[in-house]
């Protein structure tokens, strides 16, 4: 069941911070920090998941899997990554279906060819429009709950059809019906200003460490007039780049107990060993 908590953030008018998770370990600390909605993205799930790249080959099934298991661990609601919806129509409306029963808040779908790429990097292929729309209108129409099962609509046209195409993309899919618009992969702070003085719908903005769009704060793309700002990779590239660090260490020193790591005895009980150990004393034999 989809969470209104999303729904009642956009109407605040604000700017609503969203990290990505790329597995349940992330997703249990992002629940001791803290945040109403988080993003499963269908790139750092497949890398943490499969060590594959985000060019189309995670299964519909896969990563149905991957955001049903977000949804039942993370406190906060999720919007998930479909990526192009997996297939033809007929496949999109399978996608939703299956993502609504599985508790999602809201859904990603994006105007590319199968098989799809990350939008920050290169070789993306884009479909007509007017596809898109069609993608677009079967999401919306088979939804259950209209008013917080939320649709967003991503186009990957900037690198091949420009900043127009851009713009002409996003006014399709709002007339066919999308209640978030998603501008990837925006290659300046000017191009970030334009959109956003175009539409009247909410607009989400992909934060990519490393990507094509400028990284900025909260305060800065709330300024310009977002209302989401997803961070996709940086759980993902922090904790890489300590476990590299901690690897290192330990073979370099042979040093496997560095001063700055997580407590163990924490994440234990963050995973639910306490909730274990009480079962364990009221119905063991002596």
């Amino acid at each position: 069941m989809a969470d209104p908590i999303l729904r009642q953030k956009l109407a605040e008018n604000g700017c609503l911070i969203v990290p990505g998770l790329q597995d349940m370990i992330a997703a249990k600390i992002a629940n001791k920090v803290g945040f109403p909605v988080v993003f499963g993205s269908g790139y750092w799930l497949t890398a943490s998941a499969m060590g594959l790249p985000d060019v189309g080959l995670a299964t519909y099934s896969d990563m149905l899997k991957s955001m049903q298991t977000l949804v039942d661990v993370c406190d906060g609601a999720l919007i998930a990554d479909a990526d192009t919806g997996y297939g033809g129509l007929l496949n999109i409306q399978h996608t939703v279906r299956g993502y609504e029963r599985a508790g999602v808040t809201a859904i990603q779908l994006e105007d590319q060819e199968f098989p799809k790429r990350c939008g920050h990097t290169p070789g993306k292929r884009i479909v007509p429009d007017a596809d898109m729309a069609d993608r677009v209108r079967v999401a919306a129409d088979t939804r259950e709950d209209k008013e917080n099962f939320l649709i967003i609509a991503r186009t990957d046209a900037r690198q091949s059809e420009g900043l127009d195409g851009v713009l002409r993309r996003l006014d399709a899919y709002a007339e066919a019906g999308a209640d978030i618009l998603f501008p990837e992969a925006l290659a300046s702070e000017d191009e970030m200003v334009k959109v956003c003085e175009r539409f009247d719908l909410p607009l989400m903005i992909n934060m990519a460490n490393g990507g094509s769009t400028p990284m900025m704060t909260a305060r800065e793309i709330e300024e310009i007039g977002y209302s989401i700002a997803i961070f996709p990779s940086l759980t993902s590239l922090v904790a890489a780049r300590a476990m590299e660090d901690a690897l290192r260490t330990l073979k370099e020193t042979g040093n496997g107990d560095p001063d700055e790591i997580f407590s163990f005895k924490e994440l234990g009980s963050m995973l639910g060993f306490d909730e274990v150990h009480a079962f364990e004393r009221k119905w063991a034999r002596d």
